[in-house]
């Protein structure tokens, strides 16, 4: 059989792509060896001491965190806890949900692999029904609702799903994406990159204020 012109240059293309990744990476880390070769034994103890310093702190960080309840997605369960929780940590995620929404139900799935992924931010919710107050105060009108709070202030909303492709299909990577967009967590990926782009499930803009009116509807209707 004879092979396909197109696909024997597209392997080529993709072969020398790969050669000139290897040989870069290769020099990097030349450079590297090179560099830490050079370095006196006093250098390197300076080096060993300043590493092992930022591990401690970066420890101690985390203790700290786990012990305000960060690492675990958890109810509170009044709206005077939320003004304690915002307070003692610098970012918090806080899903504003209802029982009879099954919208939250897939909130909730997310948040709770990100509270694990992300100890760096305190991850929460409170049910919208038992906190008018906060309810009025911060406009909550449709449910799910997150929160991001950024020192003790609301900094951003993510209302329905909207945001997320306007799917309940959404991945835990767009999630965390879009609260990556907010500076709420730590985000290591390409805030320019839209996970939901490539999910294969999509929604046209003529679903999307279908979608919307679904949201409003489930907001005072039982799903």
């Amino acid at each position: 059989m004879a092979s396909n012109p197109s696909v024997d240059m597209l392997s080529k293309v993709i072969e020398q792509q790969m050669l000139q990744t290897t040989e870069m990476v290769e020099q990097h880390l030349d450079t590297e060896i090179e560099k830490y070769e050079k370095m006196g034994g006093e250098e390197l103890e300076n080096l060993r001491e300043r590493r092992l310093e930022s591990m401690k702190k970066a420890q101690l960080q985390k203790q700290e965190w786990l012990s305000k309840g960060h690492g675990e997605y958890r109810e509170i369960p009044s709206e005077k806890d939320f003004f304690q929780e915002v307070k003692e940590s610098k970012n918090v995620v806080c899903h504003f949900y209802r029982d009879t929404t099954f919208r939250c139900k897939i909130v909730d799935k997310h948040l709770t692999t990100l509270a694990k992924r992300h100890v760096e931010t305190k991850f929460i919710k409170l049910n919208a029904e038992k906190a008018p107050f906060l309810s009025e105060k911060l406009r909550i009108k449709i449910i799910p609702t997150m929160v991001l709070v950024k020192d003790g202030k609301a900094k951003d909303y993510i209302v329905g799903f909207d945001d997320l492709g306007c799917t309940d299909n959404f991945t835990t990577e767009t999630l965390e994406w879009r609260l990556g967009c907010a500076a709420i967590i730590n985000y290591s990926g390409n805030l320019m990159e839209r996970p939901f782009q490539t999910q294969k499930k999509s929604v046209t803009k003529m679903d999307k204020r279908t979608i919307r009116r679904k949201n409003n509807d489930s907001d005072s209707d039982d799903d």
